[in-house]
């Protein structure tokens, strides 16, 4: 047996495998259904709305359906995907012990302690059939696969097969409803005519516990409290005994046909499994547990899995290895399947036999070849095997055997494992003397070598004379001539060994890791699994390539894995060939899988250095996605993402971590945000790049910063213009400071006293000696004259004389990278012509300047750029004439000289006639200007992330595009008015003359009268923050008032309206996330209380459940406490006191009102008497949990749950694809960056 997974709980009373999913039902005594992913050993869900032990349960074929019948009397169908049971069957007097779907109708058949067989339709919820003829407990009852049969099995020490044909007919026939009806009532009445007794099997000597049909012979197996197993053989007229197999020494609990093989697996209540041969009658295998008894088998009706219940809970097991023995030498596969040694040419793809293998007498299940390793000089095979505890077999194949011929007699010997490690050599581990035998081709012995440690359990081939061997948690790289141990490592339970073609590199697979290390088991590196690793093989280039239970992966020799494809069932990889992988299955069939290597060849290509492929891999275009960029920024090559990045915030970010800051300096222009220019000039002042960051601290305004880089760089002359901006702006401290660097004490004076600080102005006046400001300051005095210091030792503070003007940092010359000089050599054409403008200039320094500068010259630009007139006229009396003289110089050399604007030459009729054209405007005929570009696409041509300005400018489909992105939005039907009324706010139409249309205005937000003629930026939005702090207070007034449902309309109109708000500053986005979370909480809380409330009333259970998660909703104290005490009042009426305790506590612990307080008070002392629970719920206030806003069940901590991508919303998995329906325009689980609503959030 090979046990998969095991669960530790109650007895497991029923099983049922799912057909698709590696899900497993199990139903206990205790009266829970649980369901667990036995591939993961992980417990998905637990069902528990059953009284008392729940002894059947099966899951649908096709439907996210199981069927579970309990001692309650009822049967229950269940929606696996809702989490919650859908109706309940009722008929049944007594306990009920199978249950089971029909494969092909709507039919359930159930059997009883009432002594009936009941068949129902749960599509119409009714019983139509009653199989009555049993007079002891029916224990079980099976439809046939395939024919129109049941089976049961009583207690009356009968099996019966009853003929159900009429009951199909009368079901599936066109018309019978009318015609059947007599019929059906005389079932009712009689129990008879749908379905009828075909054969009664007597034989066994007690009570029968089980019976089922073979799932394509007419045969039927039987268990019973006489210990004896039956096989039993019918045809169309008669059924007869065939056999009785005997060994059970207690009741037999259950039993069943193998699906694939001619085996009878039985359990029983003397603690065994029992596996019989069916053609032998003999039992093969016999599985025990110490205390357990067995009660319940189950067979997964796909693959090869078993499982049983018991005492102490489950097992899912198999009874042999799948796993095919092979072994690969150039272009040849060996392997073995159905006792013959193939061979499998890769190239030709030719699959022959090549002899027959003779199976040792003693072999059993399980027993058959476990590995394969193939000496190519002496044309022998070494085959390896459980038999007898361990055994080989060495096999020389004749050079010209013929196809299919049987091998020569075997040499065999005992030993538990055996690999070739020379050409007429190979080593047998014998674990009972800890030693290895080094046997010739004869088998003999001819040394022996002690292990290297005395746990060695297995020995893998390392090279000549050289071996692996394994212990419980290391391997040791052991040489057989020098019998000396040359390394070890550390590894948890090594299980296979692959070796690449020049036996450099090494893979050591366990059940959940690979470690890759050298020949010499050097430079390790580890990847973990959570599935089971299957097989592993090497790739040419040098890539491990590997199989789990459901992926085919990769592994880089630097420990880097991913993900190639998923598989529908595992695979064992035998060679990888290019992008073509050679696999066996678990039948032993070969199989060729086309798969694309971009991915592992780029990384590798990348890992080696080889930068030339990378480049060619990048221009081939097969690369995309954040995927690899994030790897390449994790590994340090983010010069490599540049080359095939086009998103400019993306480009930014990858510049600025290279330090390419020519790149960063292009894509902050094209995104041309606060943020940006801020990340731009700290990477440049990093550098040094003074000019760079002069230009960044312009473009974000950063005032102080760009007086205090003046002053250290010694440009008083700029210093002084900065000044007089500060003046312009009404900036008293920065004027102040500006003086201050400069050290010009008469505007130190003037500055002090025009802010009414005249004492300070005189102190400064009378300490530097400025006579006739202190005279003028003095007579505003009057005689209130401040006392001046007497200070001996004093000295003139004035800012140091700069002796050098530098303005770049000198830097060291160093080689440019491989991608740097491609990046140089791709934009070499292009600045050619801006290199031989530059260099007119000043100066290296200043050519970066003008550089700069010339890319943002753009008149368009320059009227709202941030030293323009709009933003400086603060109405302090500044023209716009002063404001550009302010501004004149602080990035050039001052005034046009710089650009050489000479005086042209120009032909004298030429100007002659422009002359004229000035002078009289009419003598030149009128020509039309050209349209210019609308606002609203004005608007579009920033390149906004803000979806409300695309919806704004009626740009619906780019909105909806970065809701989607953003948010995860997929239905935008909800959103639709919201869209319109942004739409219509965003423009005022002016009515024309009579007969003419209206014309439209587009409204700006950032319009002003002081800057009329600024082009448009921004379109004016409905909504802001502001109303939808309005909109939330009157949201919290009708919670109050209990008008639940239209405090939802107004939580789910500020979902709809969030994403479509803009704000300013991160505050404020901080704002408005913590808003959504408040939507969401009172959304989910809503929702549940509005389901509590249709519920109907005697679903008490349901109803206090909902009650009690209202209350793990973070509302606001006061709903908060409205919410306690409803949950209070229901769980005291529930006589559920334990629990009612707890919501008394919290209530008290509110400081909620008196009168509130008083009743909490009395219901807690009368909980406190009789601390118990009479209704079981599924709530438990200890474990901290989120609530599934769909099923409204609690996800407690540590379970697996998706999430709600725009509000943060937690579901059960299952709910995964949904739409939310906070909102109902979110698809639960889709890939969102995040919620952007403002243009200060840095979206990654």
């Amino acid at each position: 047996m090979l046990t998969k997974f095991e669960t530790k709980s109650n007895r497991v009373k029923g099983l049922s495998f799912h057909p698709k999913r590696p899900w497993i039902l199990a139903s206990l005594h205790s009266g829970v259904v649980q369901l667990w992913d036995y591939r993961m050993g992980t417990l998905i869900d637990r069902f528990d709305e059953h009284d008392g032990p729940v002894r059947g349960v099966h899951f649908h074929k096709s439907q996210p359906l199981f069927v579970s019948g309990g001692d309650d009397y009822k049967i229950k169908i269940w929606n696996y995907k809702l989490r919650r049971c859908l109706f309940t069957l009722l008929g049944h007097l007594d306990y009920i012990r199978t249950v089971q779907f029909h494969h092909e109708y709507p039919w359930i058949v159930s059997a009883s302690d009432d002594q009936t067989i009941r068949i129902w339709n749960w599509q119409s919820r009714t019983c139509i059939s009653v199989l009555t003829g049993h007079n002891h407990y029916v224990m079980c009852a099976v439809f046939h696969p395939k024919e129109d049969l049941v089976v049961s099995a009583s207690l009356d020490q009968t099996v019966r097969v009853w003929d159900i044909s009429g009951l199909r007919k009368k079901t599936v026939a066109p018309g019978g409803e009318d015609v059947m009806r007599l019929p059906q009532m005389n079932s009712d009445l009689f129990g008879g005519g749908d379905a009828v007794v075909k054969y009664v099997l007597e034989g066994h000597d007690r009570g029968v516990n089980w019976a089922a049909f073979h799932p394509t012979l007419p045969l039927i197996v039987s268990g019973a409290d006489d210990r004896q197993v039956k096989l039993w053989r019918y045809n169309e007229s008669k059924a007869w005994e065939v056999d009785t197999l005997r060994g059970h020494t207690n009741n037999v609990s259950c039993v069943m046909f193998h699906a694939r093989q001619d085996l009878i697996i039985s359990n029983s209540e003397d603690k065994s499994i029992r596996v019989w041969d069916m053609s032998k009658r003999t039992g093969v295998q016999t599985f025990r547990r110490e205390h357990d008894r067995f009660w319940i088998l189950s067979s997964h009706p796909e693959i090869n899995l078993l499982a049983a219940g018991h005492d102490g809970g489950m097992i899912v097991f198999k009874l042999e290895r799948e796993r095919p023995a092979c072994t690969t030498h150039g272009s040849t596969l060996y392997y073995v399947k159905d006792r013959y040694l193939r061979t499998y040419d890769f190239t030709t793809q030719r699959d022959n036999p090549l002899m027959s293998i003779r199976r040792a007498g003693s072999a059993g299940a399980n027993q058959g070849p476990k590995t394969l390793a193939y000496n190519p000089a002496e044309n022998a095979l070494l085959i390896t095997s459980d038999v007898d505890g361990g055994s080989y077999e060495l096999y020389s194949i004749p050079k010209e055997a013929a196809r299919g011929d049987t091998a020569p007699d075997a040499k065999r010997g005992l030993g538990t494992s055996a690999v070739f490690i020379a050409r007429n050599r190979f080593a047998v581990l014998d674990k009972a003397t800890n030693t290895i035998q080094i046997r010739n081709l004869q088998n003999e012995i001819t040394k022996k070598v002690p292990t290297p440690c005395s746990t060695t359990d297995a020995v893998f081939y390392a090279g000549t004379g050289m071996l692996l061997c394994r212990s419980e948690d290391k391997v040791t790289l052991y040489d057989m001539q020098q019998r000396s141990s040359i390394t070890e490592l550390a590894t948890p339970f090594i299980k296979y060994v692959v070796w690449n073609s020049d036996m450099s590199m090494v893979a050591l697979l366990s059940k959940h890791a690979i470690i890759i290390a050298d020949k010499r088991l050097g430079g390790a590196q580890t990847v973990h699994e959570t599935i089971r690793v299957k097989s592993a093989a090497w790739d040419d280039s040098g890539v491990l390539l590997y199989t789990t239970l459901n992926h085919l992966k990769y592994c880089l020799p630097n420990g880097d894995s991913g993900i190639i494809r998923t598989l529908d069932s595992p695979l064992y990889v035998t060679r990888v060939t290019g992008g073509v992988v050679h696999a066996l299955d678990r039948e032993g069939k070969n199989r060729s899988i086309q798969v694309d290597p971009t991915e592992y060849m780029f990384k590798l290509a990348l890992l080696q250095g080889r930068y030339d492929a990378v480049v060619n891999m990048v221009r081939g275009g097969g690369l995309c996605g954040t995927a690899i960029i994030s790897y390449l920024q994790q590994k340090g090559f983010p010069e490599v993402a540049l080359h095939f990045v086009t998103d400019e915030r993306s480009r930014f970010n990858l510049a600025v971590q290279c330090g390419n800051i020519e790149v960063a300096l292009q894509a902050a222009q094209a995104l041309d945000d606060k943020d940006t220019w801020y990340r731009l000039g700290v990477e440049a002042l990093r550098q040094g790049n003074y000019n760079i960051v002069e230009f960044s601290y312009q473009k974000t305004k950063s005032y102080e910063r760009l007086s205090f880089l003046y002053l250290i760089a010694g440009h008083t002359d700029k210093l002084r213009k900065m000044l007089k901006i500060a003046e312009m702006r009404s900036d008293v401290m920065g004027r102040f400071h500006n003086a201050l660097y400069l050290g010009d004490v008469k505007e130190q004076v003037r500055i002090l006293e025009e802010s009414g600080q005249l004492p300070l102005a005189y102190v400064a006046a009378a300490t530097h000696g400025l006579s006739d400001d202190i005279e003028r300051i003095a007579s505003k005095l009057g005689g209130a004259l401040p006392e001046l210091p007497d200070e001996d030792t004093a000295c003139l503070m004035q800012s140091p004389v700069p002796i050098l003007r530098e303005d770049n940092w000198p830097l060291l010359t160093v080689s440019k990278g491989f991608f740097e000089t491609l990046a140089a050599k791709g934009a070499a054409a292009t600045t050619t012509s801006a290199s031989a403008t530059t260099a007119s200039g000043a100066g290296k320094g200043r050519a970066t300047a003008a550089a700069a500068a010339a890319m943002e010259l753009d008149e368009s630009a320059l009227e709202g750029a941030g030293w323009g007139a709009d933003e400086l006229d603060l109405g302090m009396g500044a023209e716009n004439g002063e404001a550009e003289d302010a501004l004149e110089g602080l990035g050039g050399e001052g005034g046009l000289e710089g650009w050489e604007m000479e005086d042209l030459d120009l032909p004298a009729d030429v100007v002659a006639e422009a002359a004229a054209a000035a002078a009289g405007g009419a003598a030149a005929p009128f020509t039309a200007p050209a349209p210019g570009v609308p606002a609203s696409q004005r608007w579009l041509d920033r390149r906004t992330q803000l979806a409300a300005e695309h919806a704004a400018a009626g740009s619906w489909a780019t909105a909806m595009s970065l809701l989607h992105r953003q948010l995860g939005a997929s239905s935008f039907e909800p959103l639709k008015p919201y869209f319109m009324d942004l739409y219509t706010a965003s423009f005022a139409s002016l009515p024309g003359l009579h007969g003419a249309p209206s014309v439209l205005a587009h409204i700006d937000r950032t319009w002003t009268s002081d800057a009329s003629t600024q082009p448009p930026t921004s379109p004016t939005l409905l909504y802001s923050l502001t109303a939808l702090e309005d909109s939330l207070k009157a949201a919290y007034k009708l919670v109050t008032e209990g008008k639940f449902s239209d405090a939802m309309r107004s939580f789910t109109r500020m979902l709809h309206v969030i994403p479509l708000t803009v704000v300013e500053s991160r505050k404020e986005v901080d704002d408005v996330k913590e808003l959504l979370t408040i939507c969401r909480e009172y959304h989910t809380a809503l929702r549940c209380e509005l389901k509590r409330k249709e519920l109907r009333d005697d679903d008490m259970a349901r109803n206090a459940e909902l009650a009690a998660y209202f209350t793990h909703c973070r509302l606001q104290p006061v709903h908060l406490a409205l919410s306690l005490r409803s949950a209070m009042t229901i769980f005291f009426k529930l006589k559920n006191f334990a629990t009612c305790a707890t919501f008394c506590r919290r209530l008290l612990e509110l400081n909620a009102g008196a009168k509130i307080a008083e009743q909490a008070r009395t219901v807690l002392a009368a909980c406190e008497k009789n601390p118990t629970d009479a209704v079981k719920v599924n709530y438990d206030p200890r474990n901290p949990f989120d609530l599934c806003a769909i099923t409204f069940t609690p996800i407690y901590k540590g379970s697996k749950y998706v999430e709600d991508p725009y509000t943060g919303a937690r579901f059960v998995p299952d709910c995964k694809g949904e739409i939310s329906p906070l909102g109902d325009f979110v698809r639960i689980g889709a890939d969102a960056s995040g919620l952007y609503i403002s243009s200060s959030q840095q979206t990654r």
